[in-house]
C-alpha cells in the first residue's frame, strides 16, 4: 500500500549538476554556510502557503506542524475537492476537528482562521480552480508544497498518469504565474526509480517522454491502455513508481523558471514524535498490514527477513519538507546576491532510514508481535501469531491452512447460523495488498543522502531541536510500539482501558485453540492410528527414538559438567 546520513560524513568534492539533471553540492553548500540565515519559522512568518493534498495523512501532519510550529504563518491555502457526498467546507471542518489539531487548538483556538480552502479538482483542466482563486493565488502564494497524489498501488495507469503527472504540469503552470513565489516542494517517493539497486539524489532519465506518453494514451480506451501497461512500465512494479518518476521529470524541466526541492520519502509510516508519538489514520502500507497481524487474521506473508524495511515516520518527512522549503527559498536569495543569478539546479532529498538506522522485517515481525500480545486489539480473531518467510511454497502451504482453511470454516458457521459469510473475503482482499507490497518486502535498495546531511548542517540547534529529521535518533523498538498502539487508539478508535478484556479474549482464543489442538490429536490417533498396526508401529517406533534420543541428550550433558 515503505525507503543516508552517516554520523560525520564529509560532503567535499561533491561533483555538479550534469547533463542528465544529477543535482550535487559544492557550490550550493559554500555559499549558503557562511551566509546569516533568519530560522524556519521566522522565514515562514507573514509567508502564504500552498498545500495540495492537505486532507490527506502528510498533508494533515503538514497542516498541523505549520501552523504550532511557524505560528506566524500568515495563510494556509489548501486546495480541496468536494467528495463522498461531503462539500469542500465540511471536508476541512471535519479535518480540523481531527485529533491531530488538539495541540494546536490549545495554543490557537482561532487556527482555523488560518486555513483557506480553495475548490479543485486534480482530473479537471486548470486543476478547475476559478478565475477568482486563481487570481488570489497568483498574487499572494510564496510557497508551494505539493504533496496530493494517487498512492495506489494498482491504479490503472490513465488515472495515475492524470493525478501524478498532468495535474503537477497544471501546478507547476499556475506556479509560474505566481508573483511573489519563493519555493515550489514536491512530494515524490524514494521508490520512484526502484528498478535501480543505488539511487543517488539525482533525477534520472524518464521511461518515456511524458508529452509523448500522454498523448498517445488520450485516443486508447481504457482495456487497451491496460493490456499495454506491463510492457509500459517494465521493469518497475507498479504505475505508482512508474508515474512519480515522469512527475519527477516533469518537476525537473522547470527548475530555471522556479526555485525547485524533491522530497523522496520510502515508507511513511506512523509519527516519531509530533505532534505525539503513534499518530496514524489510515490502512495504507504497513498500517494495515500491522492490523491484520494484531486481530490474528494474517499468519504468514512474503518477506525476505534480512531485508531492511526502510519505514520513515511522517513527521520526519514534514520536518524535512518545511526545512527544504525554507532552504530552497533562502538559499536562492543568497545566490542571487552573490552570483546576480537563479540557482539552476533541483535538490533531491532522499528521505530513507535504511542506510542510517537499518531495521530490517525480521525484527519488526518480532517486535509487532511483541506489542500486540502485550497491548491486544479488541475482538481479535486469532492470538497474534505471523511469520515471515521467502519462500514461495512454504507461504503457500501456510496460507492454505492458516488463511484459506479456517476462513472456510468460519464462512460455513455464519452460513449455519443465518449470516453472511465474510472472512473469505477479507482474506482475498488483505492477500492483494500483501501481493503489492512483496515487492518492496523482498529486497534491499542503496538511498544516498548528502542533499539530507548538507540540509541539517544548515539548521541552527534551535531548528535541530523543533524541526527534528535526524533518524539516527529513532528507537526502533520504541517507534513500532507507539505505531501498533496508534493503530489501535487512532485508526480502530479502541480505549486503552479496554486492554484488560482484550487480554481476557486472547486467553479464551488460547483455550479454544489448545482444546482443538487436543481432539485432532485424539480424532487422528482413533482414526489412523487405531485401527492399523503398520500405523501402531510406526508410531512406537518414533516414539521410542525421540526418548533414546533425550536419554543420550541427558547422558551427554551429565558427562560433559
Amino acid at each position: 500500500m515503505s525507503t543516508e546520513l552517516p554520523e560525520g560524513q564529509d560532503l567535499d568534492g561533491v561533483e555538479e549538476q550534469t547533463t542528465e539533471g544529477t543535482t550535487r553540492l559544492t557550490d550550493i553548500c559554500s555559499g549558503a554556510a557562511g551566509s546569516s540565515m533568519a530560522s524556519i519559522a521566522e522565514y515562514y512568518a507573514g509567508k502564504n502557503v500552498l498545500i495540495t493534498g492537505a486532507t490527506g495523512f502528510m498533508g494533515k501532519v503538514l497542516v498541523e506542524k505549520l501552523l504550532r510550529s511557524c505560528p506566524e504563518v500568515n495563510a494556509l491555502y489548501i486546495l480541496v475537492r468536494p467528495k463522498a457526498g461531503q462539500s469542500m467546507q465540511q471536508r476541512v471542518s471535519d479535518m480540523m476537528k481531527c485529533k491531530l489539531f488538539d495541540r494546536v487548538r490549545e495554543d490557537n483556538p482561532d487556527f482555523h482562521e488560518k486555513i483557506i480552502p480553495i475548490s479543485s479538482e486534480l482530473v479537471q483542466p486548470g486543476l478547475a480552480i476559478s478565475p477568482v482563486d486563481v487570481e488570489k493565488l497568483t498574487a499572494c502564494i510564496n510557497v508551494v508544497f505539493h504533496c496530493a497524489a494517487t498512492i495506489r498501488f494498482d491504479e490503472p495507469l490513465k488515472h495515475a498518469l492524470q493525478l501524478n503527472v498532468i495535474a503537477t504540469q497544471q501546478l507547476l503552470s499556475l506556479a509560474q504565474q505566481m508573483h511573489h513565489l519563493e519555493a515550489f516542494i514536491h512530494i515524490s517517493t524514494a521508490y520512484a526509480n526502484c528498478n535501480r539497486k543505488h539511487i543517488d539524489e539525482v533525477i534520472y532519465p524518464p521511461p518515456v517522454e511524458p508529452k509523448k506518453l500522454i498523448e498517445s494514451l488520450e485516443w486508447m480506451d481504457d482495456n487497451m491502455v491496460r493490456d499495454i501497461t506491463p510492457r509500459l512500465i517494465g521493469d518497475r512494479p507498479n504505475t505508482y513508481t512508474y508515474t512519480k518518476a515522469l512527475a519527477e521529470y516533469v518537476v525537473q524541466q522547470e527548475q530555471d523558471k522556479l526555485n525547485i526541492g524533491i522530497i523522496r520519502p520510502s515508507i511513511v509510516g506512523a509519527s516519531w514524535q509530533e505532534p505525539f508519538s503513534g499518530w496514524i489514520d489510515n490502512f495504507n502500507g504497513p498500517s494495515g498490514v500491522f492490523i491484520a497481524a494484531g486481530k490474528g487474521i494474517l499468519r504468514t506473508m512474503r518477506a525476505n527477513n534480512d531485508a531492511v524495511a526502510d519505514l520513515i515516520p511522517v513527521d520526519v518527512v514534514v520536518n524535512l519538507t518545511l526545512a527544504a522549503g525554507w532552504y530552497t527559498a533562502v538559499h536562492r536569495r543568497t545566490s542571487e546576491k552573490q552570483n546576480n543569478q537563479r540557482p539552476k539546479t533541483a535538490l533531491v532529498y532522499n528521505c530513507t532510514t535504511g542506510g542510517i538506522n537499518p531495521f530490517h522485517w525480521g525484527e519488526i515481525e518480532h517486535h509487532v508481535m511483541s506489542s500486540f500480545k502485550r497491548n491486544p486489539l479488541e475482538q481479535a480473531f486469532r492470538r497474534p501469531n505471523a511469520n515471515i518467510t521467502s519462500n514461495y511454497l512454504i507461504n503457500q502451504y501456510w496460507i492454505l491452512v492458516s488463511h484459506k482453511f479456517p476462513a472456510l470454516i468460519y464462512d460455513l458457521f455464519l452460513r449455519l447460523t443465518g449470516q453472511k459469510p465474510q472472512m473469505m473475503r477479507i482474506f482475498n482482499r488483505l492477500h492483494k495488498a500483501i501481493g503489492l507490497l512483496e515487492y518492496f518486502s523482498s529486497q534491499d535498495w542503496e538511498w544516498n543522502s548528502e542533499n539530507m546531511s548538507m540540509l541539517m548542517s544548515q539548521l541552527t540547534p534551535e531548528d535541530k531541536k523543533k524541526f527534528n529529521f535526524d533518524v539516527r535518533q529513532l528507537n526502533w523498538p520504541e517507534y513500532i510500539e507507539n505505531y501498533c498502539i496508534g493503530t489501535k487508539k487512532y485508526v480502530l478508535n479502541e480505549d486503552m482501558s479496554d486492554i484488560p478484556a482484550a487480554r481476557q479474549h486472547l486467553r479464551k482464543l488460547r483455550n479454544i485453540r489448545y482444546t482443538f489442538n487436543t481432539l485432532l490429536v485424539v480424532f487422528i490417533w482413533r482414526v489412523f492410528i487405531a485401527r492399523s498396526q503398520m500405523a501402531r508401529n510406526i508410531w512406537y517406533f518414533v516414539v521410542s527414538l525421540c526418548f533414546k534420543f533425550l536419554s543420550y541428550f541427558r547422558a551427554s550433558s551429565t558427562l560433559t559438567n
